[in-house]
This record gives C-alpha cells, structure tokens and sequence, in this order.
C-alpha cells in the first residue's frame, strides 16, 4: 500500500495531476465528485481496480450529508415493515461485513431496545419482525457477527435502561445493531483510496462538465476555491456523485435530463451520558419518523426528524420547533425529563432521497430501492440516494455502470476484502505499552483504538517529537493535542472548521461549539500548517461566527428564519481565496 497521508502535500500533487490531465494522452481513468461517504467509497473501488482516479470535493470530506448523520450502521429494520426484504439483507450483510472486516475500529456493536406497550400481540409481532432481522443477517455468512436479540419483562427493563418510564413499556425486545463515527469513516475510505493510488482534493469546486465533439462528457472545468486557479480535467470516466446537490451537477452538463432527488432534513441533539441512566439504545416510533436515543461515548445521540429542507443545501440548519419534536418525543418515554439545558449540542443534515423515475426519461440502472445509477449524458455517470451503511455496494454499482459491463467483468470489484487504513491488528502489544508510556488510562486507550485502530503508533510518534503532545487538550479532555496535528499531517485537514467538525466531533460534545477549546486548536494548526497569527485570528473569527449563526437559528421557529439566521456566518466558503 502507497503511503496514505493526506496533506497540503498530497492536495498539492493531486492539483498538479488535474492539471496535467489536459495533455494528449495523459487523461485519467476516472474522475470522481463529490467526497461524501459514496464519492470516497467510489475513488477506493476504482484505485483497488487499478484505474488512475482522483476524487474533488467542493468542501471538506464528508462535510455535507456524511457527517451529519445518525451515526448507525445498520440493516433498516423500518424496511421490514415494507416487506423490503431484499433491502434488509444487502444492508444486514454490510453492515456484518464492516463489522469483521472492512472497518471493525471503527463500527462498534450496539444493544437497542424496542420498547413494547402490550404484553401479548405487539411482543408477538414485534418479536417475529426482529427474529427475521436476526435470520436475514445469518444467511450470506451462515454465522452471526452479532448476538441473537432477546426478550426483556419489565423487571428486566428496569436493570437494562431504569430511565425507561414505567408508562411507556411493559417490556422490550433488545436487538444489535452499531454505530460509527461517520465523519472519521469518510476521511479514513478517502485515506484508505489514496494508499490504493487514488489522489485527492478538498475545495475543488466543479463547475463546468466538458465534452469532447461527439457530445461525450471527457472532463471538467474545476476551480479550487483556495486560490480561486481554474484546472481543466479530461477523464475517460466521470462519475458524480453528490447526493443532495445531485440535479445542480447533472446541469453542469448543459442537460436537463438525469436522476431526482428531494433534501430531508433531519436533525439530533446531543446530551450527556449521566443524564439518562441506560446501557442500550432505544428505538422508538412516533406519528412523524423513527426516533433513536443512541449511547455514544460520554453522551447520547437523540434523533431524528424527517422534514422537506427547500433553503440552503450547503448549511441547514435545526430550529426550535424542531429540537422542541425531538425532547417532547425523548421526554414521552423517560422517567426523568430533559430540558434544554442539558442539550450540549445540535446537528441538522440532508438526505438525498431519490425520486421515482428519472427527469426527460433518461436511461438509467436501478440497483436497488434506494439507490440508482444513470447516464443523463454519455461520459457522464451519476449515482443517487442510498444510505450510509450500503455505500460499498453503491460505489461497486457506479464504478461497474461507468466502466460497462465487459470492462467491469475484467475488472472486478474487490472491496469487500480491503480492511481500511487502521483495520489491520496491531501485531506489537503497542495499546498498553504506549497507555504506560505516556500515561493513558483505559478510556483514552479506548478512544484512540476506536479512532485510530492500528494506527495509534502514528499518534505515539507525534507524541515522541514532542511530549506535550501526548496531553490532553485542556477544554476538551476527551482528545490529545497530538489529534489535532495528525489531523492535519494525516487527514488533509485545512481548517479550523475541517478540524473542530469532522476530525474531531468537538463542535457538539462540548457546550457552546468547543469555543473554549479553540485558542488551543488554533495554536496547534497553526504550526502544523505554517499560518501566521492574522490567518490564525481569521480562522478562529470564521469559526467563531459559525458557532454564533448556527446558535441563532436553534432560537427560531421555521426553516426559513434558520436559514436567513445561519447565512449570516457561511464559514470557510467566506473567505477569500489563498495565494
């Protein structure tokens, strides 16, 4: 494997890649956009295959629907209720094969329980949903990477999760599925790609589709938004895949034509552990969407919603009304009340729910249910909607679509054998002789192998450079100094934002979006990237502003008043362009 370090560096080679694509005979063998969970997924299947790829993404990875989500990888136990079996087994077999061995450092198994109301027909028809959950999840495998799921009584009920309200159940059902943290997946698959050979750059903002003569799409117009320099591509292949900006980036191609999709939002709170006494998730059926209370490190995770979002796709944003739904329906089932001070943080996201059928016709592939890959344009190749725990077989899908299906043939997939960057067991005993090195306890130990896995040593070393990176930042505990410079030496971070957001989950695990920390951030970013203090100070009133806007919208009442409150601070796409 190549080295898989992504740096100003590495952005600076894959740029000047782009640039050479234009000459004769040097074009790529794909170009991938948009750097979301199925974008990465995407540029790792077309490296692995040995095609020369490079993958662009207008913000920062996963910055759009991919780090914004539920934070679950699971089988969509919903589906059942569609009587979608297919769905659920593809899913239920990803999210088995994550599990063991494409990322098991970082999806962790998760206990829910399903909370029942009546004593006899709702734990007999419940129970028989979730046995064929369990059954789905066996058949590929033919063994279980999670336990069977099991019936709890009330008396049980108040062992497993005492916060459970008497009055919202008689019992439950506890079943497994796992969670992840899906920003730190992105940026591990695009890291994971670039040791396959695959380049990559953040802040390279598509705006023109190409074609050759014939009317095929062969490249693209990008301009990297941090010099505002503008880079012609030519690629055998493009393949888009964009997610909620799906539609603005088939128009790119001058065509009308191509897939539909329709941007959800839904949003989440974050509270802390000791607010509610449990020890599983919970997962709970209201009149408008499935809510989750998910235990996640020191906090819960509470959400979601399901609500049309028609304002900016770039920066939604939760309102009142809507953290309002989320604590009244948490509230309806736990003994004691939340309120909103015990909320330390928010998030709203997008779905990018595909559509039926396809806009003037366009011919187009349907793989499954929820996702689809088209040709709106030849040359062009765009893949829509899906959800995040089947995004291998999505990427496998647009990469076999683009290439047809003799060249797929010859060239197959083989994903669903690469563990990813830190997946591999640590042969060398490193966890505890570096928690007695640098004086870890047990719950960083847990933290770094859950973020970094096997690559923990690369952490080790920043710390043996120098010692005070070994310490722990001092308004954020939960993450060594030695985290914020590997997210710049490792992980392509270029912002403070890149970093507070994604690398880290700082922005909603402590109060008031980490402000407190930032100073701190700064500082270490700082000297990683060269800045000097006026681009420090830049950066921390950028993210400062942010943290302002985005608390001004959680105080108004519709999504238009959060969106106007929200624009007020755009962040990092404010800035001017850097020399």
């Amino acid at each position: 494997m190549l080295d898989t370090r992504l740096t100003k560096e590495s952005r600076d080679r894959a740029l000047a890649r782009l640039s050479e694509s234009s000459r004769p005979g040097r074009e790529l063998d794909v170009l991938v956009i948009g750097g979301g969970i199925t974008g990465a997924g995407i540029a790792l299947d077309a490296a692995s295959r040995g095609l020369e790829t490079v993958v662009v993404e207008a913000q920062d990875w996963g910055a759009g629907t991919s780090s914004r989500s539920s934070k679950l990888v699971h089988g969509g136990l919903r589906y059942l209720q569609m009587l979608d079996f297919k769905l659920v087994f593809e899913a239920l077999a990803e999210r088995d094969l994550l599990l063991t061995t494409v990322a098991p450092h970082l999806v962790r198994p998760v206990p829910f329980l399903y909370p029942l109301r009546h004593r006899v027909w709702e734990r007999a028809f419940v129970g028989a949903g979730i046995a064929l959950y369990d059954v789905l999840a066996t058949l590929r495998r033919g063994k279980r990477a999670l336990p069977w799921h099991r019936h709890l009584s009330r008396a049980d009920l108040d062992r497993v999760f005492p916060d459970l309200s008497a009055r919202a159940a008689v019992g439950a059902i506890e079943y497994w599925d796992a969670t992840v943290d899906d920003a730190r997946y992105v940026t591990t698959l695009v890291r994971t790609a670039a040791g396959y050979g695959a380049q990559a750059a953040t802040r390279i903002q598509v705006v023109e589709l190409t074609k050759n003569g014939a009317g095929v799409v062969d490249g693209a117009l990008l301009r990297d938004l941090e010099t505002d320099r503008v880079i012609a591509v030519k690629a055998r292949h493009v393949i888009s895949s964009t997610g909620v900006w799906t539609e603005q980036s088939q128009a790119l191609a001058g065509e009308t034509g191509g897939l539909r999709v329709l941007a959800s939002k839904g949003i989440h709170i974050v509270v802390p552990r000791d607010r509610i006494e449990g020890d599983a998730g919970l997962i709970l059926q209201t009149k408008k969407s499935v809510l989750f209370v998910i235990p996640w490190s020191r906090y819960w995770v509470i959400g979601t919603t399901d609500t049309p979002w028609t304002e900016d796709l770039v920066n939604p944003a939760a309102h009142a009304r809507d953290i309002n739904y989320v604590l009244d329906e948490a509230n309806a089932v736990l003994e004691k009340a939340l309120t909103h001070d015990d909320i330390i943080g928010t998030w709203a996201g997008l779905r990018p729910l595909l559509q039926p059928g396809t806009k003037d016709g366009t011919a187009s592939e349907k793989v499954s249910r929820e996702h689809a890959v088209a040709s709106p344009v030849p040359g062009l190749t765009v893949i829509a909607g899906g959800k995040f725990t089947t995004y291998r077989i999505m990427a496998r899908d647009a990469v076999d679509f683009a290439l047809g299906a003799e060249a797929a043939a010859a060239r197959p997939s083989i994903t669903q054998t690469l563990p990813l960057v830190g997946g591999r067991p640590s042969t060398d005993g490193a966890p505890g002789a570096l928690a007695r090195q640098f004086g870890w306890d047990a719950a960083m130990v847990d933290h770094l192998l859950h973020r970094y896995g096997s690559d923990i040593r690369d952490i080790a070393e920043i710390c043996d450079r120098d010692e005070t990176m070994s310490r722990p930042l001092e308004h954020a505990p939960a993450y060594l100094r030695a985290e914020i410079a590997y997210a710049v030496s490792h992980e392509g971070a270029l912002h403070l934002e890149d970093v507070m957001h994604r690398r880290t989950r700082m922005v909603y695990e402590y109060a008031d979006e980490a402000l407190a920390a930032l100073p701190e951030v700064a500082r270490i970013v700082a000297g990683e990237l060269g800045w000097s203090d006026a681009r420090r100070d830049e950066e921390v009133a950028a993210y400062t502003a942010v943290a302002d806007a985005v608390a001004a919208a959680a105080r108004t009442s519709d999504d238009a008043a959060a969106a106007r409150a929200r624009a007020a601070a755009p962040g990092v796409a404010a800035m001017s362009p850097r020399p």
